[in-house]
């Protein structure tokens, strides 16, 4: 087999092959044999009709096609593995000349990865938030744990904001009463913003047993995005106690004996949060430096494939969990479908050059994934689909996605490597030195989210589960 290979442009290759016939032989004969348990032939027995026979009662032509098409697959994956490409996709085949017990050639044209010169990084420098957790943090944080162990207590009086009120609702869209329309007994907070718009409003004032009329968009049901006349009959008001804030509530609410305490704890937690926050920002930033170093051809094809799959993925996974279809979401984004389009195009490119900038270090620093560190990450991602971790690895396995989840670690290893090599400064002009779990963690975070593979990975892993 004789192959040249000619380049289109930087993400495009032509090979062009050229194979005796000699190497259609095993080809040829595993045609004849699928033909012969294919067919009948009378004063044969299945399977024992004479290839000379076959040639005459149903043509040569059907033989050589299907030994070609046969013997096309192991000749372009030679073609490729001899002048050392690395092909993205599927390629285009044309059968330019088929000579009958002399010759097959073809051409296969077919998108590559480009060649790519990483120059030298280390003079990234970024700039990041600083660190700093004020009183009025920890205060905020304690009173959000205190919010979760308020009381309740039905009271005689108009509901007022804050309150928790019991209703029934029934809603009208053109005058007729919606068949899922109706719901009694619904428990409300006023001011939390969890029903529909317009009703607190509507229940401030009323004391137990008053009514009130009110219109409202729908958000979700067979009326959907509708405007309904809502009709919602207060039939309980109950006051939140929330508990005084001494050692007591330490006790109730934590593992502390003392307010003091808990509140310390509070803090460590906000830092390790703040940490947190402040390692992916450093990894963002310092990748969004890198990409700006690096010209990046990008094929059209894997372009389009891309943009398609992340529409996809938007419109018939995430917003279908959301109830929402992508007219809804637009509108409520304040979006254009051009500008939509624009968006996700410019978030597909990113990615796209992000694996093939970061796969390129993985090589160059000759980065590997150890099992230990392919098993953290599946309990992340675990953790993050709320499915178990063996239910999460086993889907990811049967569906196939093990290797993405691996270079996901990989390009998250190699996007670390340029963190430590750049200088990160917080806004106080304080050099940042991020601990290596942090910045692990944030690091294939930060690459799961551009390239979108996350959600890729888990709605594989759901629908395999």
């Amino acid at each position: 087999m004789k192959s040249a290979v000619e380049t289109l442009n930087p993400t495009r290759v032509r090979l062009t092959v050229e194979v005796p016939f000699e190497e259609l032989k095993d080809s040829l004969d595993a045609a004849y044999k699928k033909i012969n348990q294919q067919v009948t032939v009378k004063g044969f027995r299945k399977g024992k009709v004479p290839a000379r026979v076959i040639d005459q009662r149903f043509g040569r032509g059907a033989v050589l096609e299907e030994a070609v098409n046969d013997a096309l697959p192991k000749f372009y994956t030679n073609a490729v593995n001899e002048a050392e490409l690395n092909v993205l996709g599927q390629p285009e085949v044309d059968i330019t000349e088929l000579k009958d017990n002399e010759l097959l050639a073809f051409t296969a044209e077919v998108d590559i990865r480009p060649a790519l010169e990483i120059p030298d990084y280390s003079g990234i420098e970024v700039e990041v938030d600083a660190v700093e957790v004020s009183d009025d943090d920890v205060e905020k944080s304690v009173e959000q744990l205190r919010e979760r162990f308020a009381s309740t207590t039905t009271v005689e009086r108009a509901a007022e904001d804050g309150d928790v009120v019991t209703v029934d609702l029934e809603a009208k869209v053109d005058g007729e009463v919606l068949a899922d329309g109706i719901a009694n007994g619904v428990s409300y907070t006023i001011g939390s913003g969890e029903l529909l718009d317009g009703i607190d409003d509507a229940v401030k004032g009323l004391e137990a047993g008053g009514s009130a009329t009110f219109t409202s968009e729908l958000k979700g049901g067979s009326a959907q995005g509708k405007e309904a006349e809502v009709k919602v009959d207060v039939t309980e008001v109950k006051a939140r106690e929330l508990p005084a804030l001494d050692d007591d509530f330490a006790q109730l609410a934590s593992e502390f004996d003392t307010l003091d305490e808990l509140k310390a704890d509070s803090r460590k937690r906000l830092e390790r949060m703040k940490k947190f926050d402040q390692a992916t920002q450093a990894q963002e930033k310092v990748l969004d430096a890198l990409l700006g170093l690096v010209e990046v051809p990008i094929p059209e094809k894997l372009l389009e494939d891309e943009v398609r799959t992340r529409k996809h993925n938007l419109e018939h996974h995430q917003l279908g969990q959301m109830g929402l279809d992508l007219a809804k979401y637009l509108e409520l984004q304040g979006k254009t479908e051009e500008e939509f389009d624009a968006e996700t195009k410019e978030q597909a490119e990113k990615g796209i050059k992000t694996q093939f900038v970061l796969d390129e270090l993985v090589n160059k620093e000759k980065l590997n994934v150890s099992q230990e560190e392919l098993t953290e990450h599946l309990m992340r991602r675990a953790q993050s689909s709320g499915m178990s971790p063996d239910q999460f690895a086993q889907a990811v396995v049967e569906g196939g996605q093990v290797p993405m989840l691996v270079g996901e670690v990989a390009r998250g290893k190699a996007l670390a490597v340029v963190v430590e090599a750049a200088t990160v400064k917080d806004t106080n002009g304080e050099v940042v030195d991020l601990e290596d779990e942090e910045e692990t963690e944030a690091a294939e975070a930060v690459v799961a989210e551009v390239e979108g593979t996350e959600e890729k990975a888990e709605e594989a892993a759901k629908s395999e589960g």
